[in-house]
């Protein structure tokens, strides 16, 4: 083990948590800085998403810290996408074929506050909250802190300072201000924002509508999603456009508009909120953006992690599970025979950087196909062959999706290209004729178009491996 134990951590979020939890067992002297008030004391949720789906990558983070039975009953499963019309009619469309892969939906504060406590029940880990990082003397390892209960500003080194505070890192922010080295940094933001609304709880605490699905009103260029929370409610999200198209969030200030736009495209959700224009106008509208940058780390004295290296739109539901995948994959290689934590951090970024890079790609893709494709009949023919082929060939095949979120021994690089892949050698046999429609789903039928497909799925990657694209 390296011999520098002293470990700073700024920020106390799902992340930084997890981080400091895992490297309080490892045996370093953790501290950790959170500029938020303790959400174990105080409700600070306030229009952010409070629920979040945790998948197997996640998953594989609570095992390596051993926390999985703890977490499990903070779970509800969501087996598929709920598809919503604007008639009202609905459609569940399976995550997988295989019934043992779904996804969870989990409170981000219970989730949060359960590793705060796992952390801070370490005798080598302590944790400060309302410390408000300023900026960080990266070269000299020292941040500089502003507490908010007692007004004064302080200074706290340490022999390593991990950054885990979120898209508007501190750390990284400071990595481009003091211009002391080439650093590089991107921040793109989506058109459309989001707003959080709810579906509260039946009058015996029980779902106003199916509980154990993602439910999705797919609009084009908008959209509203649901998922569901242990007490009978379900955290709603609607993700509109600032400024484009009949209806915005910049034009919708009217109560009378907003139950127009709501009536018109969400009936059957208007319907279960009658608490829409209190949530509505209550609630703050957010930005959604991707941030990417390098290098994460500073010779061996700093580094960022999670969000703060890597921050992604929402819409493959993998930005906790990639945070969460951060701190497994970096913990593999304080097993490894490094002298430094030089070393560790430069091994760490070159293996990790190109997974972060994918799925931040493909939460884009995600998004466009969410808000429209799920609607038309060339994506809905692709899911059913991709359902029948998993379920009947488990082990032959996995979806784009099913490579994403269920295959956490694949990173997240090789599950983009072999997923485009595939989607692309499917909707061109579909397009062509090669597959007919309606779909012949015998298990005899199913093998022959299965062989067709994985043939056509590597002629797709040579070609693209001859492009350099691979």
């Amino acid at each position: 083990m390296i011999k520098e134990k002293n470990i700073q951590i700024i920020g106390a979020g799902l992340c930084g948590s997890l981080l400091a939890l895992r490297l309080g067992q490892r045996g370093y002297n953790v501290t950790v800085f959170e500029k938020r008030p303790d959400l174990r004391k105080v409700d600070i949720s306030a229009g952010r998403s409070i629920n979040l789906a945790l998948s197997d990558r996640g998953f594989s983070a609570m095992d390596l810290v051993g926390i999985q039975h703890k977490v499990q009953p903070l779970c509800i499963p969501m087996n598929g996408r709920m598809l919503h019309d604007t008639e009202g009619n609905t459609i569940l469309a399976p995550y997988s074929g295989r019934e043992h892969e779904f996804i969870n939906s989990i409170s981000r504060g219970d989730l949060n506050s359960l590793l705060l406590d796992e952390a801070e029940a370490l005798p080598n880990v302590s944790i400060h909250f309302n410390y408000e990082c300023r900026s960080v003397d990266f070269e000299n390892g020292i941040s500089h802190f502003y507490n908010y209960e007692t007004k004064e500003e302080s200074t706290k080194s340490a022999d390593v300072i991990f950054g885990t505070d979120g898209a508007g890192s501190a750390l990284r922010k400071s990595y481009y201000l003091e211009n002391k080295f080439l650093f590089s940094f991107l921040q793109d933001y989506l058109t459309h924002g989001y707003k959080e609304l709810s579906i509260l709880p039946a009058e015996n605490n029980g779902y106003k509508t199916y509980k154990n699905a993602l439910h999705i009103w797919g609009r084009g260029d908008f959209m509203l999603i649901a998922l569901p929370n242990l007490d009978g409610s379900f955290t709603v999200t609607l993700f509109l456009s600032y400024a484009e198209g009949e209806y915005n969030f910049n034009n919708l200030t009217t109560k009378e508009r907003v139950l127009e736009f709501f009536e018109k495209y969400f009936k059957d959700a208007l319907e279960l909120m009658p608490n829409l224009i209190d949530d509505f106008f209550d609630n703050p509208t957010s930005p959604l953006g991707t941030v990417k940058c390098s290098p994460w780390h500073y010779k061996g004295k700093t580094i960022l992690l999670g969000d703060a290296a890597h921050a992604i739109v929402p819409f493959y539901g993998q930005g906790m599970n990639a945070s969460f995948e951060d701190v497994v994959e970096f913990d593999k290689f304080l097993d490894k025979d490094y002298g430094s934590w030089e070393q560790v951090f430069e091994a760490y970024e070159k293996s990790r950087k190109q997974d972060t890079d994918a799925i931040a790609d493909l939460a884009i893709d995600n998004f466009h196909e969410m808000k429209g494709h799920v609607n038309h009949a060339d994506f809905r023919e692709k899911r059913n062959l991709e359902m029948a082929f998993e379920k009947e060939f488990p082990n032959d095949y996995s979806s784009k999706y099913s490579l994403v979120t269920f295959n956490e021994n694949i990173g997240y690089r090789e599950a983009m290209l072999k997923g485009r892949a595939q989607d692309k050698a499917i909707l061109n046999m579909l397009a062509d004729g090669v597959i007919k429609t309606p779909l012949d789903l015998s298990t005899k039928s199913l093998k022959n178009t299965l062989l067709q497909v994985q043939k056509e799925t590597e002629n797709i990657l040579e070609d693209d491996r001859v492009a350099g694209l691979k």
